[in-house]
């Protein structure tokens, strides 16, 4: 029983972080998968590999990635693409960190385009290259959606919590049982 509690708390922590980012531009659900071993039942979880919608945005430095891959801003890597120019001319997310080409950090000035194979033209002439997979495609000026829908991952919550509950009940259920037979058993002593 431990271990169903365990997995279903696994499964609750996978669908309530996908219910967080609901809004997250560029973010992939992430898929838990139940499996019964040796050790009694496991969880792990997967990141859903599908495409998120598009939607334009009209600013020139948000950047969908259609296709697999992400971007390299400092020393992580993420799929949500809305950049802005800083006041030094380095592209940079929300958080300050600078978005990577294949020579590092992007500093380019305002009339600066990015084509679809991630090439990065400015004043005419190709400054940097933003490393993308075979078959991935940049469109600027848009963003791509989060892959969760918020009444699956609800529904999903609902589904482990009361998982949870019914292997808690049954637990409770077989100590209580317990307890008698070991009361039973000095009784007929």
């Amino acid at each position: 029983m431990g271990s169903a509690m365990r997995a279903a708390r696994a499964q609750l922590e996978v669908a309530t972080h996908n219910l967080a980012n609901v809004a997250s531009d560029g973010y992939r659900r992430a898929a838990a998968r139940v499996a019964l071993t040796a050790r009694g039942l496991t969880v792990s979880a997967r990141t859903v590999a599908d495409q998120g919608g598009i939607r334009q945005t009209g600013r020139p430095f948000d950047l969908a990635l259609l296709g697999v891959g992400a971007f390299r801003v400092g020393d992580e890597v993420m799929r949500g693409g809305a950049f802005t120019r800083d006041r030094d001319g380095w592209l940079v997310d929300d958080r300050g960190r600078r978005l990577r080409g294949a020579c590092g950090p992007l500093r380019v000035s305002a009339e600066a385009r990015i084509a679809p194979d991630g090439t990065v033209h400015d004043h005419g002439r190709i400054v940097d290259r933003l490393p993308l997979p075979r078959g991935t495609r940049i469109q600027a000026g848009a963003l791509e959606s989060s892959t969760v829908n918020a009444v699956d991952e609800t529904l999903a919550i609902l589904t482990a919590q009361r998982a949870f509950e019914t292997a808690q009940k049954t637990l409770v259920a077989i100590d209580a049982t317990r307890q008698k037979a070991v009361n039973d058993v000095v009784r007929l002593k």
